[in-house]
């Protein structure tokens, strides 16, 4: 899927793209307790996107390095569109 094709209902997004922007690590609460989350940009072609990291995936963050999301969703975020990854998303590094 190309990201310009990512809306807001998005579901079971597969995109691959360029990590252009790695954001700052912060400490949340979650229902599970509290957990860390990166915001990243990512670009393909087409648009760009932000995508929200968790815990050990966000250490694969480089900036210029080719990831491959699988089984992921979008949603709006403060008026800003972002792909999120569920637990039964894929996250990995191709480049």
């Amino acid at each position: 899927m190309d990201i310009k094709d990512i809306d807001a209902n998005s579901k079971d997004v597969e995109v691959e793209a360029k990590v252009v922007e790695v954001g700052d690590v912060r400490e949340v609460n979650t229902r599970f307790g509290q957990k860390k989350v990166c915001a990243a940009t990512i670009e393909d072609s087409t648009g760009k996107i932000k995508l929200s990291v968790w815990e050990d995936q966000i250490k694969l963050l480089k900036e210029g390095k080719t990831v491959k999301v699988t089984s992921a969703y979008a949603n709006e975020w403060r008026d800003e569109l972002q792909l999120n990854l569920s637990r039964n998303s894929i996250f990995e590094v191709v480049d």
